[in-house]
């Protein structure tokens, strides 16, 4: 089922993020979690797409598994920069022959040993195209796209990547899930500059709980997300305090209050990066829907 048909207004959701683990090793434990997060009833959960298709395999394996083993409703990441359109019709069909119906159309970042206008023979070059591409490929399928509060890295301006969003939705896309942030009123203000912009599919907000301050630092030099000074202040404080597991209560808090106030202004549901980790989201999420 298209995640876009059970989007209710007026109904919040939970959805979730997961990533493949590194080692086959780590599969039991990371399945056990998933079975702990699935008691949330979460609309879906989607499972990235490592670099340049690098996770492929396990990323198919890992969202038939969770939709045929724990009765989650899935999302397969997809990214198309230096992918050969064989290769994703290739992926597309077997995504579809698992009964995964939704995909997460991304760029991805450019492989590191070419420059950064990457472009080639056979190849997408920017999500919109894939989101086209899967359109007329896979008429059926249903289709998120990722929006930035925060302009993409990349991106000319605030306005040329509100223009881009507008693009994939334009294309086929059906609702868009959002970059983290840390500060809410990024988000408002992306809404509402998006709806101005005449943008009126669902934007989905997408929350990480803070873990560690290593993570969240190392996180954040990836996609420049900004951390409010306070929020920054209170993790090094708590850091101070008691170490890793205070710097985690006071993520988790912060991510419920963020989560609260975004219930409350009417969001259509909320993504949770979950890094993999059940406890986390757990406790950010109790009594919260």
């Amino acid at each position: 089922m298209r995640i876009i048909d059970t989007i209710v207004p007026n109904r919040p959701f939970f959805s979730l993020e997961f990533f493949p683990p590194k080692e086959k090793a780590e599969w039991p434990a990371f399945f056990q979690a998933v079975e702990r997060l699935a008691g949330l009833g979460p609309l879906f959960a989607s499972v990235t797409y490592g670099a340049g298709g690098s996770t492929r395999d396990d990323t198919l394996e890992i969202v038939t598994r969770l939709q045929r083993d724990h009765g989650l409703e899935t999302m397969a990441h997809l990214t198309c920069i230096g992918a050969y359109r064989g290769a994703l019709l290739k992926f597309l069909d077997a995504l579809a022959a698992a009964g995964v119906t939704n995909i997460l159309a991304l760029r991805g970042d450019p492989p590191k040993e070419v420059p950064p206008l990457f472009s080639a023979c056979g190849t997408l070059r920017y999500a919109s195209d894939l989101v086209a591409f899967i359109s007329k490929a896979h008429p059926g399928l249903g289709l998120a796209v990722a929006g930035y509060p925060e302009p993409h890295p990349e991106a000319e301006s605030a306005e040329s990547d509100l223009s881009h969003l507008k693009l994939k939705l334009d294309n086929g896309g059906d609702f868009a899930i959002t970059q983290l942030f840390f500060d809410n009123r990024l988000y408002f203000d992306f809404v509402a500059r998006a709806r101005a912009r005449g943008i009126t599919k669902p934007i989905v907000p997408g929350i990480l709980p803070v873990v560690s301050l290593k993570v969240i630092k190392r996180i954040v030099s990836l996609c420049g997300a900004y951390i409010p000074p306070a929020f920054l202040a209170e993790l090094e404080e708590a850091d101070a305090r008691g170490g890793a597991a205070a710097v985690q209560q006071a993520g988790i808090a912060h991510a419920r209050r963020q989560v609260r106030e975004l219930l409350a202004d009417g969001v259509p549901g909320v993504h949770l990066y979950t890094l993999n980790r059940a406890e986390a989201v757990l406790e950010l999420t109790e009594g919260l829907l």
